[in-house]
Formats: C-alpha cells, sequence, structure tokens
C-alpha cells in the first residue's frame, strides 16, 4: 500500500513538473553588436539544458555588425531548442542586421506597427551596397558586400522555408515593409499584439528543431526574463561608437589638461580610465587606424597652439582633423549601422573640446606674460637703499633683508638703488635719481 502511494505521488510530481514548462525571454533593444550575440547564444545554449520549452528574443534594433549576426544565425539555426524572435513593442524595428536575426528563428513574429528590411550592407561610414537611381554599383567593395550579404539571408529564408526573394530584395534594393506585409509575403510567421498574445497564437504551432518536428506547448508556461550579466552590460553599452568616441575625446581632454597643469592629478587618473575603457570599446568594434590617427593629429596640432603662436590657426586646423578622423574613425567594410552621429554628437563634442583647449590656451599664455610674483627673480625692479657705499660692490637693504650688491655705477651709503638683475646671491643694482 505504501509502495502504491509513494508511486502515485513520484507520477504526481512527475507530472507537474513536466506541465511546469517554461519559456526564457531576452530583451535586446539596441544594436546587434558582441555583447548582445554572446548574450543570445549563451541563453539558447542554457535553455537546451534547462528544459526551456523556447527561447523567445524581443528584438527592436536599428542593426548591427556582421560578425555579430553571424554569430547569433549560426546558433539560431543550430540550436535544439525551439528561438521565437519577436519584434515588439509597437513601433519597434527590425532594420538591417535586425532582419537577419528576425529570418533565422524557427518561429518570426511582428506586433503591430513595427517594420522589417532594409538590410542592405552598409560600412559604418554610411556608404552602402544598394544600387543607385540608375542602377549602378556605388563601388566595387560594396558590390562584394551585397553578393556575399544577399547569398547569406538568402539562404536563411530557404533554410526557414520563408519568402526567398523578398529577402534578397531587402538587400539589393533596402527594401522594409510594414508587419501585415510581412505577414503577406510570407516573410514572418504571426503578428500579435504582445507577448500574451503571441505566445496563446503559438500554443500547438509545429516548428522544425533539429531535423524533427516539434508542437510548441505554451500555454501556461512560465517566462524568465535573462538578463545579461554585468560584464556583458558594460561591452553592450561600450559597443557604441558614440559612447566610445564620447569616452576617447574626455580621456584625451583629461591628459590634456593634466599635462598643461601637472599635479592635478584627478583629470589625469580620470583620463586613463577613460582611455581604457575607449580601448576596451574599440576591441569590440570595427575601427580605422586612420581615423584614429587624424584624431591624434588634430590633438596635436591643438597642443602646438601653446608653443607656436599661430592666431588660432592651429586649433581650427586641428579641430577640423578631428571631425574628419570621427568619420572616419568606425569606416570600414563591414555591414554596420553603428556609426558616430554627427550633428548630435561628434560635432558638439570636438566644438566643445576646442572651446576648452582654446580656454586652457588663453588662461596659459596670460600666465606667461604675467610679471613674475614669486621666487628669486620677483626680485628685479624692486627698490631699496645702500647701507654702504658700492664702489662698485657692498650692501643693500631691499624688503627686509641685507643682500650683497654690485652697482653699475658709484653709489653712496643710503641712496636709493633699483635691482636689476639677480645673480646667485649677489644682486646687481643700479642708482635711482633722487626723483624716482
Amino acid at each position: 500500500m505504501r509502495r502504491a502511494l509513494l508511486a502515485a505521488f513520484v507520477a504526481f510530481a512527475m507530472t507537474n513538473v513536466a506541465q511546469a514548462a517554461h519559456v526564457n525571454v531576452i530583451t535586446i533593444d539596441g544594436s546587434i553588436n558582441p555583447a548582445s550575440s554572446d548574450h543570445i547564444m549563451r541563453v539558447i545554449e542554457q535553455s537546451e539544458s534547462d528544459g526551456a520549452e523556447a527561447v523567445l528574443v524581443l528584438l527592436d534594433t536599428p542593426g548591427g555588425l556582421l560578425t555579430a549576426t553571424k554569430d547569433i544565425v549560426q546558433a539560431m539555426l543550430n540550436a535544439k531548442v525551439p528561438v521565437i524572435v519577436f519584434v515588439s513593442p509597437q513601433g519597434a524595428w527590425a532594420a538591417s542586421a535586425g532582419a537577419f536575426v528576425t529570418m533565422a528563428g524557427h518561429v518570426a513574429a511582428m506586433a503591430p506597427g513595427t517594420s522589417i528590411g532594409a538590410a542592405s550592407p552598409v560600412s559604418a561610414g554610411g556608404q552602402g551596397g544598394a544600387r543607385d537611381g540608375e542602377g549602378e554599383r556605388q563601388d566595387v567593395g560594396a558590390e562584394k558586400a551585397e553578393k556575399f550579404t544577399t547569398a547569406f539571408i538568402e539562404s536563411i529564408a530557404q533554410q526557414r522555408k520563408r519568402n526567398v526573394e523578398w529577402a534578397a530584395k531587402a538587400v539589393r534594393e533596402a527594401e522594409a515593409i510594414t508587419q501585415s506585409e510581412a505577414l503577406e509575403l510570407g516573410v514572418i510567421d504571426v503578428v500579435a499584439d504582445d507577448v500574451d498574445a503571441l505566445l496563446e497564437k503559438l500554443d500547438g504551432f509545429e516548428v522544425e528543431v533539429a531535423g524533427e518536428k516539434r508542437k510548441l506547448a505554451l500555454a501556461g508556461a512560465e517566462r524568465r526574463q535573462m538578463e545579461m550579466d554585468t560584464l556583458q552590460k558594460l561591452f553592450n553599452t561600450l559597443a557604441d561608437p558614440n559612447v566610445a568616441f564620447i569616452l576617447g575625446m574626455a580621456g584625451l581632454l583629461g591628459l590634456y589638461l593634466e599635462f598643461n597643469q601637472p599635479g592635478m592629478i584627478f583629470p589625469g587618473i580620470a583620463g586613463i580610465v577613460c582611455l581604457v575603457l575607449a580601448g576596451i570599446a574599440f576591441q569590440i568594434l570595427p575601427f580605422s587606424w586612420v581615423g584614429l590617427v587624424m584624431l591624434l593629429l588634430g590633438l596635436g596640432l591643438i597642443a602646438a597652439e601653446l608653443f607656436v603662436p599661430a592666431y588660432g590657426l592651429l586649433i581650427a586646423a586641428g579641430l577640423v582633423f578631428m571631425l574628419l578622423g570621427g568619420t572616419m574613425v568606425f569606416d570600414v567594410p563591414e555591414m554596420s549601422d553603428l556609426s558616430i552621429a554627427f550633428w548630435p554628437v561628434l560635432v558638439p563634442v570636438v566644438s566643445a573640446f576646442g572651446v576648452f583647449a582654446a580656454g586652457v590656451i588663453v588662461v596659459v599664455g596670460r600666465a606667461m606674460l604675467m610679471r613674475q610674483t614669486a621666487g628669486v627673480d620677483e626680485m628685479i625692479g624692486a627698490v631699496g637703499r645702500a647701507v654702504t657705499d658700492l664702489r662698485p660692490e657692498g650692501k643693500v637693504f631691499i624688503r627686509g633683508e641685507y643682500w650683497a650688491a654690485v652697482s653699475v655705477g658709484n653709489v653712496s651709503n643710503g641712496e636709493s638703488v633699483e635691482v636689476i638683475a639677480v645673480e646667485g646671491l649677489r644682486l646687481r643694482v643700479r642708482p635711482v635719481p633722487t626723483a624716482a
């Protein structure tokens, strides 16, 4: 009797465990970069081991890097757990790299008011692979990138049995469509208002996972939000070119201030920290050495204004080089919608740097022109009186102190003298006319 009860209890418990299905949820609301790709791949791997019913990716992205996109697509195509990509919330994008990721999911879904497409390969400088108005290629590099990414997205569409023709247009012609058009053209599988509606619609939906047919059992499934770890969050933040550029400029500014005013310490430490973080960002993002060298050259020209008075010409030239370098620093032949915003970020940051540098130069220049008020040389021009005859050597009393002195002319005891030079511990003086 006890054994029968125990067996019944175990069977009941196992039934409850089996019914307690869960879905691991990932939120990607920024660029597709190495940090986000690593996060998605780790969650897919974890979901395969913890028995998740599916992985749900909530996607809202303007695009990203080809290498990171390739890693995500590869992980999704080889996943042993269903991956659902949901372009959400309303108003979200699955632009450029986001189109690749969406189409690579076992289930592709979109919320109302969302869009997908514009997957033409572009460099961070904005050069695209789509044809111009007359159907001509922009350049050979763009043509190669277009052909490669077209084949890439076509292979994804074929694997997931989606609209191959539209997928090619998204790359070749940068075509973008709404969620209703995507559903009609067979680009996605379902349109849902929110996650609740999506899981309800997909309950019992059949997908092919690792070559086997599987029905999704999502009714009442627990949702587990999978967050990035601290390091991934840091890398995800640093993967923004605007953040990387601002950190680099802040680091250079800190060192510039420390070199001009040694001993302040804090600007130097802050500058080093910012440069270290910028260096990490440059390891994540593809960058151009030409742009980086132009940035440093611009900084050098601004610093040279301290030593070569050029009436601001060197500062102006330095700012121009920094603007050009900023537009080129991430300009590499790789698909990316990650670029430095020219007017909102690049121009204000470079302008602020120029204004600050000009202010430092003005302050330092004024300090160099001011009469010295400390040290031995401050004695030059001071007036005292002779306490012995100077023929030409003797003693003088100046500012409460007795000094050995040598005069350029004969001076009698009690007459006024003016310091014209300091020679070690001896003053060189000259007589002061009585009227003075």
